[in-house]
């Protein structure tokens, strides 16, 4: 059996007849037929009814195997053309990493100077999709608890911390709460903009036992803290490490106990040789942001 048979196998498949197959192959039809009656041979099954131009039930049976075969040989070739050339990691990166990825860029340059890294951007269910797809090798994500088929290595544990008016009483403490913030209405953007950061909130506000009032939804950074600044009294919650402005009648408190945790979504099994390098340097990254 050869991955040219099996090629062949799918196109005519796809194509609908050995003619049609022929024609994206760019080859003549007697040479499909041979190539397919070698591989029906070879597999002791009937792969098509010649007479109704479709796939036997044993073909149908081996159609998604043989894509499987073709999907997995690719992916060798384009390891090994990675390897090859010194190797490539393909990260998907979160929103308002500050310059903790710059820092973890230059860690990779000093582990392993010809390793190249391709960063995209992506929306999070669309990053954890392409980790499982093998579009990217990894992706940051942030407050995600669990992810289907991958596994998360926990990287960076930011603090949360809460925007509230200056002129709040809750203003003059130092250190608040979430009980503190029970009866204040609460500022969250939608949770379709994003559901593990809105859970996360939320699930602390429940384990907490309370459940402030829904306030305006949040916005935009700057429009949201202006709000909170003029309007009635509300807050909302960051987590450090987001860049907040120095807005004037609003004052910003670290939120007692509660933390946003940054994943690295991996597939399961053990790490290639760039993915080792890039956790390495997620490691000292954290743990050059623990010291300072």
């Amino acid at each position: 059996m050869e991955l040219r048979q099996l090629r062949y196998f799918v196109t005519v498949a796809e194509a609908g007849g050995f003619g049609r197959a022929a024609e994206r192959l760019h080859i003549v039809q007697s040479a499909v037929s041979q190539q397919i009656g070698r591989l029906e041979r070879e597999l002791g099954v009937r792969l098509f009814d010649r007479s109704a131009r479709r796939l036997t039930e044993g073909g149908e049976r081996l159609l998604p195997e043989a894509l499987a075969v073709l999907s997995a040989a690719d992916r060798v070739r384009s390891v090994a053309a990675e390897v090859a050339d010194g190797g490539v990691v393909r990260l998907g990166t979160v929103h308002g990493p500050g310059d903790r990825i710059y820092r973890v860029l230059g860690e990779l340059a000093d582990l392993a100077p010809e390793l190249r890294v391709r960063l995209k951007r992506l929306a999070p269910a669309e990053r954890l999709a392409a980790v499982r797809s093998g579009e990217l090798d990894a992706a940051l994500v942030r407050a995600l608890p669990a992810a289907r088929r991958l596994e998360l290595l926990p990287v960076w544990h930011d603090p949360l911390l809460v925007a509230l008016p200056a002129a709040h009483p809750l203003a003059a403490k130092s250190l608040l709460s979430l009980e503190d913030l029970a009866d204040l209405p609460v500022r969250l953007a939608p949770r379709a903009d994003n559901p593990p950061f809105h859970d996360l909130i939320r699930d602390a506000c429940a384990t907490a036992g309370i459940d402030p009032p829904e306030g305006p939804p949040f916005t935009s950074l700057a429009e949201t803290m202006a709000e909170i600044a003029a309007g009635p009294p509300s807050w909302t919650v960051f987590y450090e490490g987001t860049g907040l402005p120095s807005v004037p009648g609003v004052v910003v408190r670290p939120l007692s106990g509660q933390v946003l945790t940054t994943s690295l979504a991996v597939p399961p099994g053990p790490p290639g040789p760039a993915l080792r390098h890039l956790l390495t340097a997620l490691e000292r990254t954290a743990g050059a942001v623990a010291a300072g």
